[in-house]
């Protein structure tokens, strides 16, 4: 019994331990599970935990980066802002001293560099120093007086190149900086339509900010603006110094001139006055000639033969002529000496041109040339002396019938324009040429053709012509063609106008 008891008892107590030991394994297995489990979370933790501090690491890789472009380009705009003020600076002034005044420490500084030389060939190749910031005047003067040494250098420059202290040789990177004392620098050349004028020398003592690409179109821009700016500068002296002297030579010969034509209105006066003294002086003996020609062939001194008779008539035609002559010389006087009387009235053109036309008549049958008249019949009067202008007809129309041939044609045209009354005097005749029409009205002047020679003239019609429709403030021309006729165009004012030149 105790020994079934016992047996009973051990084996409880067997499956009571089985039943901890496997609940200890499954505590256990839950346990390595969860630690398992947890494991895995640390792992992926860790894991997040490295791509965060890669992440952050990135990001302040790129906030660096970022901050290092943003002052890169700060400085690149503040440079730029300076460049800017002293391409304006510069290019708004047309003195070449003032150019180089504008260029101050303060730009160099505001573009990034410490020193600055800006050199300038004259007419004869001669190198000169027209901006030094940074450098002592015997530095200066030691670099442009050795300069001219550095061949290779100057050649590059001529090409049109800028080119900064890493883009050269070794030995002439070294030659440069020993000769400007400076280890990283800028060259480039300043040129005009020319060519090379000078070079812009620009850098830094030290190498804690290296030269950037940027940093060398800034200066080859500045180099560029500095030769334009000078071009201009020079253009505009030029320019000015030219018209000073033109201005000086306008001066004096407009001080010639003057003179000049002092010289000719006393000359002119004297003309005058000495024609106006012969004309009395020889129309008074005219005068009793022909008052003695026409008594003798009158026969109050008793009867004359017949060829005395023909003599005396040619005297008196040609005393006739004369007197013509002399009272032509003696208006173109007065209206030149403004001491011409003008009997001013109200008149129709249509009456003086049919005046005109019944005085002419005979010549004109004589050749058996045609009048035509185109008058518009709006016209309104004129003021005018209807004597004189009746004068300046005849003139015209005595001219067109003495050129123009057997069965030719004469016609008168009147009409306005621009309240201008013009009128035209034409003729089928011979013509003018070019050169003649340009000296027509002067006085005595007479153009040479075979018909010309067979007709007497004075030459002073066309120029007493002129005088007068001048004195009536208007004008007269010509056109005209060879062998097809010749056209004379004058101009009145109105009745409304009433200043005369008398």
């Amino acid at each position: 019994m105790d020994i079934l008891l016992l047996s009973n008892l051990e084996i409880v107590i067997g499956t009571l331990l089985l039943i901890c030991i496997g609940a200890l394994f499954t505590v256990l297995n839950k346990k390595t599970n969860r630690i398992i489990f947890l494991q895995k979370i640390v792992s992926k933790l860790k894991k997040s935990f490295d791509s965060l501090d890669e992440q952050a690491k990135l990001i302040v890789k790129t906030d660096i980066e970022l901050n290092k472009t943003q002052e890169e380009l700060d400085k690149r705009l503040e440079s730029l802002d300076s460049l800017q003020k002293a391409s304006r600076l510069i290019s708004t002034t047309l003195n070449e001293k003032e150019i180089f005044l504008h260029l101050d420490q303060s730009i160099i500084t505001e573009l990034g560099f410490e020193k600055n030389l800006t050199l300038i060939y004259d007419k004869k190749e001669t190198l000169h120093c027209r901006v030094s910031l940074g450098f002592s005047k015997n530095d200066a003067d030691f670099i442009v007086s050795n300069f001219s040494n550095e061949a290779e250098i100057i050649k590059i420059l001529k090409s049109g190149e800028t080119f900064c202290s890493v883009q050269i040789s070794t030995q002439q990177r070294a030659a440069i900086s020993q000769l400007f004392g400076l280890e990283q620098f800028i060259l480039s050349p300043i040129l005009t339509q020319n060519g090379m004028i000078g070079f812009v020398f620009i850098g830094n003592q030290s190498n804690t900010s290296p030269i950037t690409e940027g940093d060398q179109e800034l200066i080859a821009i500045l180099a560029n603006q500095i030769g334009q700016s000078l071009e201009n500068a020079r253009l505009f002296e030029e320019v000015y110094r030219s018209s000073q002297v033109l201005e000086t030579k306008v001066q004096e010969r407009t001080k010639q001139l003057s003179s000049a034509l002092e010289e000719v209105q006393k000359i002119n006066k004297a003309k005058s006055d000495f024609i106006s003294a012969v004309s009395h002086e020889l129309r008074t003996p005219l005068t009793s000639i022909k008052g003695y020609a026409s008594i003798l062939m009158a026969g109050k001194l008793g009867e004359i033969p017949e060829p005395v008779k023909e003599r005396l008539n040619k005297v008196n035609k040609h005393s006739d002529n004369l007197v013509a002559l002399i009272n032509d010389l003696l208006d173109i006087s007065r209206i030149e000496s403004g001491r011409v009387e003008m009997n001013i009235t109200q008149c129709q053109i249509k009456d003086l041109i049919e005046n005109v036309h019944d005085l002419l008549t005979p010549q004109m049958k004589e050749k058996n040339i045609q009048w035509t008249t185109n008058i518009n019949e709006n016209l309104p009067e004129i003021s005018v002396d209807g004597r004189q202008i009746e004068r300046v007809f005849i003139n015209l129309v005595s001219n067109a019938i003495k050129f123009t041939p057997q069965n030719g044609t004469i016609s008168i045209k009147a009409h306005i324009t621009n309240d201008i009354v013009e009128l035209e005097v034409s003729d089928t005749g011979i013509g003018i040429s070019d050169e003649d029409i340009a000296r027509l009205f002067d006085e005595f002047y007479r153009v040479e053709n075979k018909i010309n020679q067979n007709v007497k003239g004075t030459g002073l019609g066309l120029a007493l012509t002129k005088k007068i429709i001048e004195a009536h403030n208007g004008k007269i021309w010509i056109t005209s063609k060879l062998n097809e006729g010749t056209t004379f165009h004058f101009t009145l004012q109105p009745s409304t106008q009433k200043d005369f030149n008398l």
